[in-house]
């Protein structure tokens, strides 16, 4: 941290406790600033080995308003691999000024993110995986297996005990920021992995939880989700759809359309070109695979759904690809082997999956339209490092009283509400909004949901609030 005129010891309103912390200017992406501070503890990259090299986790906190005493509120990021400072310069920069409100506002670095990556190097491997070439998906995972094994050996090599990259760890990191901040408990918030997360420490640590607001949440056995959920969302996408007449005349059978063009593809893969990151034209066999990968990220909200819907209807009606080749140069790294992040792979891994759910999931991908890509390299990576999963007692749901509000979108394609609901069926306590139209990044969607979080926060029961969020035009593209 740094030292000088800058350095202060700031007191603590919640609990007179002092540390050690910075005192920042914190600019949001939008240009707006606020006062905060920033500060760090330092704990065992592997707090299974004694012999473990020290890490430093890092946060800004953003001071309660005047006259305000409650937990202090600790945001979790989603990811895994999500940075807590960088999410609260983005979009949601106000509502963490509004949290405020409640408690001093912990924008939270989990290991491996953000203030907390400690240099963590990137692995590039050796594996690449041909972009001009058939490609069958047991090819394309056994590439990412090969790829995953010499990551690990590259991490270990290069000082880092990757076995530390749990959420179990994470668990235990949660409990010395609490110890850290002086408080006796804290308030956690968060979004998907973030969720995760949570639900760990609710299991872990619960008499140092006040209470909970989770978003758009994954179970501790739902790191990979059931692909005949994502067929249910087909649906609900389409209920949206019919409701605009534009829409409902362009896309008038959604899932129809998405296995056509998987079949054409899947019997005929087709060589387009690629504007790559320098601007050059680059030879690329456009495969199923490609279309069911970029479409498990695009469903995320009803916004980008859009995106895939017109590219799905673009290869559909007029056999042209442009979209889907827009797509491939922005997002692919062409001509670039496999590369791996450390923080998000190890976590995945390690909070793994069940036999019964994988076998599960192995069979719902025979047929399912987004086949096993959902959450690629998951599970395809499964118990691919020995030691490092964390078995099925992790994965057990938790079981509590501990106040809970989920938000849940009916409209988001990466965790859906019912599942949401079920991974916290053994909390008692559980205020359940559901926000029609919504998609997996809903907290931005509608200062209704800013209500409800600030009436929940202060004691009010808001089970079964209704809430609808605007539905965009689901024929125009969002750039």
């Amino acid at each position: 941290m740094r030292s000088g005129l800058f350095a202060i010891v700031s007191t603590l309103a919640l609990t007179g406790a002092a540390q050690a912390e910075d005192l920042i200017t914190f600019t949001s992406n939008a240009g707006e600033s606020v006062e905060a501070y920033q500060g760090a503890f330092e704990a065992p990259e592997n707090r299974n080995d004694p012999n473990s090299r020290m890490i430093e986790i890092g946060y800004v906190r953003f001071s309660a308003l005047e006259d305000v005493n409650g937990p202090p509120i600790v945001y979790l990021a989603g990811g895994p691999g999500g940075s807590g400072t960088g999410t609260a310069r983005r979009q949601r920069f106000d509502l963490f000024m509004q949290m405020r409100r409640h408690g001093d506002v912990i924008a939270f670095d989990q290991r491996g993110t953000g203030l907390s990556r400690n240099d963590l190097p990137q692995c590039v491997s050796s594996v690449a995986v041909s972009e001009t070439e058939p490609t069958t998906d047991a090819e394309y995972a056994d590439a990412y297996r090969q790829a995953a094994l010499e990551c690990r050996d590259f991490w270990r090599e290069q000082g880092v005990s990757i076995e530390g990259y749990t959420t179990e760890q994470s668990v235990a990191d949660l409990s010395d920021l609490r110890a850290h901040l002086g408080a006796d408990e804290m308030t956690l918030w968060g979004i998907s992995y973030g969720t995760h997360l949570a639900m760990a420490a609710l299991k872990s640590i619960p008499d140092e939880i006040d209470r909970a607001i989770l978003a758009s949440a994954e179970g501790l056995d739902q790191t990979v989700k059931l692909p005949f959920q994502t067929e249910a969302y087909i649906e609900r996408l389409q209920r949206a759809v019919n409701a605009q007449p534009a829409a409902a005349a362009a896309y008038p059978d959604v899932a129809g359309m998405m296995r056509r063009v998987h079949a054409r593809l899947e019997a005929e893969p087709v060589m387009i070109e690629v504007a790559d990151r320098e601007g050059g034209p680059r030879p690329y066999l456009l495969q199923r695979r490609d279309l069911q990968q970029m479409t498990s990220g695009l469903i995320a909200d009803p916004g980008s759904a859009a995106i895939a819907l017109a590219m799905y209807a673009e290869l559909d009606q007029a056999g042209s690809a442009n979209l889907a080749a827009a797509l491939i140069g922005r997002f692919y790294d062409l001509g670039a082997p496999i590369s791996l992040s450390p923080m998000s792979t190890a976590m995945d891994l390690a909070s793994g999956i069940t036999d019964a759910r994988l076998a599960q999931v192995e069979a719902e991908a025979q047929t399912a339209l987004l086949g096993a890509y959902l959450n690629f390299p998951m599970p395809q990576l499964n118990r691919l490092w020995d030691g490092l999963d964390l078995g099925d007692d992790f994965r057990a749901a938790p079981v509590g009283d501990t106040p809970i509000l989920l938000l849940s979108g009916t409209l988001d394609g990466r965790t859906y509400p019912d599942s949401q609901r079920a991974a916290l069926a053994g909390m008692s306590d559980v205020d359940w909004v559901i926000v029609e139209n919504a998609g997996h990044n809903l907290y931005m969607t509608t200062p209704d949901v800013h209500a409800v979080m600030h009436a929940f926060m202060a004691g009010e029961d808001v089970d079964g609030a209704q809430i609808t969020a605007p539905l965009p035009d689901m024929t125009e593209l969002p750039f």
